[in-house]
């Protein structure tokens, strides 16, 4: 089984509450990427989890860190949490880029996987801003670097294109609805497993020796919905792309 290094997937909020002459702040703290961690540990996986406010800091910053893992996940993590740091925002140091060592990580055999959401591929409003960076090498998908969200309030259900992927094995071809996904589309040497109209919506490709997934929805509410997170293939289908993903290693 894998050694997976999970990033992303955790929010802190800040709100001001008024009523009439007074106000009061409100703050808070959420996380979204439990499903997939059960999910993958279930089927018995390694997952080593860092949340966005720890990942600042503690991401690996070479690849030789990384090659303690056999697949690297982002999920609702933007460029500029793993690219800034406080000893590069507000030190002015130098630091190497964990983008960078991604990059050499799946060119020499390493899996990596980026997961839909606000914060990834392009994300809200392009702050995501993974286009310019040694992400956008890796990626089977075309990243457009302005707002990609796809808000689907009424449902969309992925069309299923490839039966016969190592990672759909066993997996039902009617496949639950999402709420939403990044707009995404193949790169030529790259193979969509799942579509949603025109758009990619699993797709998976080749990077030197590592091998790449694009999965355009979120691992959790609020695209992701319960009838996926709650879907009985949940846990196989991450476990068989992290399987396919980690085959090189």
């Amino acid at each position: 089984m894998a050694k997976v290094l999970f990033a992303g997937e955790s929010w802190m909020s800040f709100s001001i509450n008024a009523k009439g002459f007074n106000s009061y702040n409100v703050g808070g703290y959420g996380e979204g990427g439990q499903p997939l961690i059960d999910a993958l540990e279930s089927m018995g996986h390694s997952v080593t989890y860092l949340r966005n406010h720890e990942a600042i800091e503690q991401f690996p910053r070479t690849v030789e860190e990384l090659k303690d893992y056999d697949v690297v996940i982002l999920s609702d993590i933007g460029a500029d949490t793993l690219l800034l740091p406080p000893d590069v925002l507000v030190g002015g140091m130098t630091r190497p880029n964990p983008l960078v060592a991604i990059k050499d990580f799946v060119s020499q055999g390493g899996g990596f996987l980026m997961v839909g959401g606000y914060m990834s591929f392009s994300g809200f409003e392009g702050r995501a801003h993974y286009k310019h960076t040694p992400i956008a090498d890796v990626l089977p998908v075309n990243l457009v670097g302005y707002d990609d969200r796809m808000e689907k309030p009424e449902g969309c259900t992925p069309k299923v294109e490839v039966k016969d992927h190592p990672i759909l094995s066993g997996i039902p071809h009617e496949w639950p609805s999402f709420l939403g996904y990044n707009k995404l589309s193949a790169k030529p040497d790259a193979e969509v497993l799942l579509s949603v109209d025109e758009d990619a919506f699993v797709t998976v490709g080749d990077f030197g020796k590592g091998r790449v997934v694009a999965f355009a929805s979120d691992c959790s509410p609020h695209w992701g919905s319960l009838s996926f997170t709650e879907w009985e293939s949940y846990p196989h289908f991450w476990s068989q792309l992290v399987d396919w993903l980690s085959q090189n290693r």
